[in-house]
């Protein structure tokens, strides 16, 4: 069963969603994230993905005390992401209670850094994130493009002991009109030995089966959740 992953992605200590990356489509969904994530919970979910998209902008870890209060109050194994750059950050991260930490941009601008990051901590801990607009990875909350194109990136990464990567099809992200699956077929069919954890479209519980159906073990959602067109009931039937 693909594993479901929802996302709570924080500005200014609350629970927000954007629309292709952009911050000016900001739409604010809770004041209180440690209340979504205790709902999440008690529907059965046991996976959080956290995105600090203040230390995205900024580039340093800003919502670490949100992050530590839904660490701290439930029992979510969370793999967390953006602003983390530097070993203090990595720090921080795990010590407010990141099972795993997601680099992006990181791995991207210092790749000794990162593959030093994946030596120390393990694979099982620490997450490639490849963020991809027409082929190439973006960094930085999405803000600057690179001239890396996703395969060759993934094949690097995955030849210095990267296990698990999260995908983000930027131009469907926040847009609820359907995952890329045709492009997670094509990392699986090519990367065998990776992870995937594909983010970014999911518009309905049938985008979900989709992408089971193609062979994803995880998926990462949240404006279909918050907008209620998935239901956290839905999701309880789906998990059993």
């Amino acid at each position: 069963m693909i594993e479901l992953v929802p996302a709570i992605d924080l500005i200014d200590g609350k629970c927000v969603r954007l629309s292709q990356g952009e911050y000016a489509s900001k739409k604010v969904y809770s004041e209180d994230p440690l209340e979504v994530a205790k709902r999440l919970e008690a529907h059965g979910i046991r996976r959080l993905h956290v995105v600090d998209l203040d230390g995205a902008a900024s580039r340093h870890v800003v919502n670490h005390a949100t992050l530590k209060r839904i660490a701290t109050s439930t029992s979510l194994v969370i793999d967390f992401g953006g602003g983390v750059k530097t070993d203090e950050d990595l720090q921080i991260a795990f010590d407010c209670g990141a099972a795993m930490v997601t680099g992006g941009s990181i791995a991207v601008s210092q790749p000794e850094t990162f593959a030093r990051w994946l030596e120390a901590y393990g694979p099982e801990r620490i997450i490639l994130g490849a963020d991809v607009k027409k082929g190439k990875i973006a960094v930085n909350g999405w803000r600057s493009g690179t001239e890396l194109e996703l395969h060759p990136f993934l094949d690097s990464y995955g030849q210095q002991g990267v296990r698990r990567v999260i995908c983000t099809d930027i131009s469907r992200d926040g847009m609820l009109l359907g995952p890329a699956i045709d492009l997670y077929r094509e990392v699986q069919e090519r990367h065998p030995g990776l992870y995937l954890m594909a983010s970014g479209g999911v518009g309905s519980v049938d985008d979900i089966r989709a992408l089971e159906a193609a062979g994803v073990p995880s998926v990462i959602f949240g404006k279909v959740l918050y907008e209620g067109r998935i239901t956290l009931q839905q999701l309880e039937e789906f998990i059993s």
